[in-house]
């Protein structure tokens, strides 16, 4: 079964939408991530088609089966949660509030060396609020 990573970011319309670099030209958009995951779903499924009509079978990733795993990037990280203060959340996690305000806004993209940092203090919060009982 093939997997196919789907990147979850904040449009430039307000938006969401949703690539994947595993799959040539599947981009879904909508106004909210639920609508974006079922265009993104579809544009999937119309590609497979259309590969099938011009090469009489369906792509590889299509044939075996597929799953999406989806995952934001940090401006749709915010989008998705914005209840989550990024100047803030930035403070916690010891990384420049300012740079975490570009973050969002897509002013600037985060390195992968930064993202795993982001994802690995990220994860310590998480281990730290499971323990929370009301």
């Amino acid at each position: 079964m093939k997997k196919i990573k789907a990147i979850i970011e904040k449009a430039n319309d307000g938006g969401i939408s949703i690539y994947s670099e595993d799959v040539n030209g599947a981009y879904g958009f909508g106004l909210t991530e639920q609508e974006a995951k079922e265009d993104f779903l579809s544009i999937l499924e119309e590609q497979a088609e259309y590969y099938n009509d011009e090469h009489g079978e369906y792509p590889a990733w299509h044939r075996s089966g597929y799953n999406v795993e989806y995952v934001y990037d940090i401006s749709g990280f915010f989008e998705a949660f914005p209840f989550i203060n990024a100047s803030k959340f930035a403070e916690v996690i010891g990384i420049n509030g300012s740079v975490m305000r570009k973050y969002k806004g897509k002013i600037v993209t985060a390195s992968e060396r930064q993202k795993a940092i982001i994802q690995s203090r990220y994860n310590d919060i998480l281990k730290r609020m499971e323990a929370v009982r009301f």
